[in-house]
């Protein structure tokens, strides 16, 4: 598990890190000064006579010193109320620290996750037109939202244990170091067994982790595709082949959750099972050495050894749900990883030039498109002049719609080029490129937004005034008023609460207002009804005045006035000409 490319994609900034270290450290040197001051405590409790013997242990030096003077100078009591306001001083200190720390970790955490969230999302919007093809919707919300939140809960909480549990595991042994070698000699033994059997067990969280999410984005599909099909699945009966179909991914996410749940969870209270059974044969070892003759452990040593050890037990339970998480949480991220190194397929040249405006011609020249290794276009050629409309007609699955994607440049040609004005399209930027036309599909696109802003998409320096033109010149104004809050009438999911035929014709409002010297008609009208065809009929012929028009249809009534007609079949020009040339050839149009 390589976790430290995790760093790629989050900056942490260097004064807000060195900060968190700093308050981190203080908050363990006086955790370890109030625990410190338990030996001194002990001793003093536990002796008879009204004065302290000189006890040369290794653990505390002159911090013992200092209490015996205080017994000599003063009185047993007067050492014992020092040693308890400097055990209540070092834990609130040690708590303030503490806070400092978090009021520190807190918004930089929530700062990191935002930015990597943000990554996430403009990848996707970067990634190429056949990249969500090849996957489901819902898994790249599983993506987005599951494993984003995967890396919250596991990644960054774990960043925050990387740092501060291993520096109070390591500040407290050496302090139980200096008490007493022999007993860290036993306990640095064991630890390292401990850790071994608690690494085994979380061995298997990170396969599980994937097998999960990948699980959970298959039901998230399953939910999105019920979502946008309930009246197909009633109009079928078919809820309970659904309910059955979800029902048992459901039943598969049970299992693995209970699996990977019940992997996870046993790491800490076996680690606690574990610390208590090192606790107890330190207690005895330890109480071996301390009425060992000639030995220098004393009984407060002890103690504070004691103690020093059950307060190292939680960081080390935190340390190995952490690497626990680490597992679980590094699964997430190679799913996120699958997307942000999704490689690009169309990129932009380094030196791509602004396309300003469109002055001749659009020219395929030998163009060939394959997909997946499967030929989709072979060796078309044809020009379509500025002004003219050209329309493609053919089988479906003839590679129309293959065409009119590589104007705007949604997939690239495999073979051939593309020219406007006599340059190869791939010279331009991208976004100058797609400024200069607009497509109206088959499929009215529309958001959970209000129509006016729909309409204005891209163009949201829009006035109302001229949101309120493209809406007259697509016919779509007169339904548009009639509507409760006009211009303002939010239309829901996909654009629900309008018909077909509405939701049409505010997508060509918007091509209108975006006003494109190029225009391209993917079916625009063939999910339609014979009255809203007439109205969104019209609104098109508006649309393409004075445009040069790439129209793909199979309604007559579409082409027939074209300049020139392409019969495209299995991907290859089989005839060309107008509506009435063709008629008269008796071909396959």
């Amino acid at each position: 598990m390589n976790f430290f490319r995790i760093f790629k994609y989050i900056h942490i900034p260097k004064n807000k890190l060195a900060l968190y270290l700093f308050y981190t450290i203080l908050s363990t040197l006086f955790s370890l000064l109030s625990i410190n001051a338990l030996a001194p405590f002990m001793n003093i409790i536990f002796k008879t006579d009204s004065t302290m013997p000189s006890v040369q242990t290794k653990s505390l030096g002159r911090f013992n010193n200092f209490f015996e003077l205080l017994v000599k100078n003063h009185s047993p009591l007067y050492a014992l109320a020092i040693i308890c306001s400097l055990m209540v001083i070092s834990i609130l200190l040690k708590n303030l620290f503490v806070y400092l720390s978090i009021y520190i970790a807190t918004p930089m955490r929530s700062k990191i996750l935002s930015d990597f969230r943000l990554r996430l999302y403009s990848k996707i919007l970067q990634l190429p037109v056949s990249f969500f093809t090849e996957q489901k919707k819902g898994d790249l919300m599983s993506r987005m939202i599951g494993d984003i939140g995967e890396v919250q809960n596991s990644i960054f909480t774990a960043l925050e244990g990387l740092i501060k549990d291993p520096l109070i595991i390591l500040s407290f042994l050496i302090s139980m170091i200096i008490l007493s070698p022999q007993l860290s000699l036993f306990l640095l033994i064991f630890l390292p067994v401990t850790g071994l059997i608690i690494g085994r067990i979380s061995k298997r969280l990170k396969k599980q982790s994937n097998a999960y999410s990948a699980a959970n984005g298959e039901n998230l599909s399953h939910v999105e595709e019920t979502l946008g099909s309930i009246k197909v699945i009633k109009a079928f009966t078919a809820e309970t082949m659904m309910l059955q179909k979800f029902n048992i991914g459901n039943d598969k996410m049970f299992l693995m959750l209970n699996k990977m749940t019940l992997r996870r969870d046993l790491a800490s209270p076996l680690t606690e099972v574990l610390g208590v059974t090192v606790l107890c044969a330190i207690l005895y070892i330890g109480g071996r050495f301390v009425f060992s003759p000639g030995n220098h452990l004393t009984g407060g040593d002890l103690m504070a050894f004691i103690l020093l050890f059950a307060m190292i037990i939680n960081p080390a339970k935190n340390l190995s749900t952490t690497i626990s998480n680490l597992q679980k949480g590094m699964g997430a991220v190679e799913r996120i990883e699958d997307i942000l190194n999704a490689p690009l397929q169309v990129e932009e040249k380094p030196d791509a030039i602004a396309l300003t405006g469109f002055n001749d011609r659009i020219e395929f020249k030998n163009v060939s498109f394959n997909y997946d290794e499967k030929p989709v276009l072979k060796n078309i050629s044809f020009v379509i002049e500025k002004g003219k409309t050209i329309a493609l007609v053919g089988s479906s699955g003839a590679g129309k719609s293959t065409v009119a994607d590589l104007i705007p440049r949604f997939h690239d040609v495999a073979e051939g080029e593309i020219l406007i004005d006599g340059v190869n399209i791939k010279d331009f930027t991208i976004h100058s490129l797609r400024k200069q036309m607009s497509i109206v599909t088959q499929e009215a696109i529309l958001f959970n937004d209000t129509i006016a802003s729909n309409i204005a998409l891209g163009n949201m320096e829009a006035t109302p005034v001229e949101v309120q033109e493209a809406a007259t010149i697509a016919n779509a104004h007169k339904f548009i008023i009639q509507k409760e809050e006009g211009y303002n009438t939010n239309i829901g999911d996909r654009g629900m609460k309008l018909s077909g035929g509405e939701r049409q014709r505010v997508t060509i409002a918007r091509a209108v207002l975006q006003n494109p010297p190029i225009l391209i008609l993917d079916e625009a009208t063939s999910a339609l009804d014979t009255e809203s065809e007439r109205l969104v009929q019209d609104a098109i012929v508006n649309l393409m005045q004075d445009r040069t028009s790439l129209v793909i249809a199979h309604r007559l009534s579409t082409i027939r006035n074209a300049d020139e007609i392409i019969v495209l079949q299995k991907g290859e020009i089989i005839e060309r000409g107008t509506h009435d040339i063709l008629l008269a050839q008796n071909g396959f149009y």
